[in-house]
C-alpha cells in the first residue's frame, strides 16, 4: 500500500487518502480481507492529523469498500460493486476538475443533474 499526499493538490488530504485507497481496492492491489494500517499509524506515516485519516476511513466504509471490525482493525470489504467503484472514480475526477476550474459545488452538481436528466430514455 502506497499513499502520497501532495501539499499543493486542490484535493484536501483526507480525499487524497480516500481516493488512493479506493483506487487500490478497486484495481485489486488491496484484495478483500487486506488489513489497513491503524488510523494513528497511517496518520503518523503520512504526517497528517488522526482525524484526517479517520475521515478517509469513514468515507471508505460508507462506500462499502472497507469494514471496521473494532479491535481487529479495518479491512477491505468483500462484495465490491465494480459499477459503483467506476462511478466513484469518475465522480472523484469530476470533482477535482471542478475544483481546478473554480466551478462552485452547487453549479457542478447542477451540471451532473442536467446530464443525468438528458441521458434518461424517453
Amino acid at each position: 500500500m502506497r499513499i502520497v499526499i501532495e501539499a499543493d493538490s486542490v484535493l484536501p488530504p483526507y480525499e487524497q487518502v480516500r481516493s488512493q485507497l479506493a483506487e487500490q481496492v478497486g484495481d485489486g492491489r488491496l484484495p478483500v480481507g487486506t488489513r489497513l494500517p491503524p488510523v494513528r499509524q497511517l496518520a503518523a506515516e503520512l504526517g497528517l492529523a488522526v482525524n484526517t485519516v479517520a475521515r478517509a476511513y469513514r468515507e471508505l466504509e460508507a462506500a462499502g469498500l472497507v469494514e471496521t471490525r473494532g479491535r481487529h482493525g479495518t479491512v477491505v470489504a468483500p462484495g465490491r460493486d465494480d459499477a459503483t467503484d467506476r462511478l466513484h472514480a469518475a465522480a472523484t475526477a469530476y470533482a477535482a476538475e471542478a475544483l481546478r476550474l473554480g466551478v462552485p459545488a452547487d453549479r457542478a452538481l447542477a451540471l451532473v443533474r442536467a446530464a443525468l436528466a438528458a441521458a434518461r430514455p424517453g
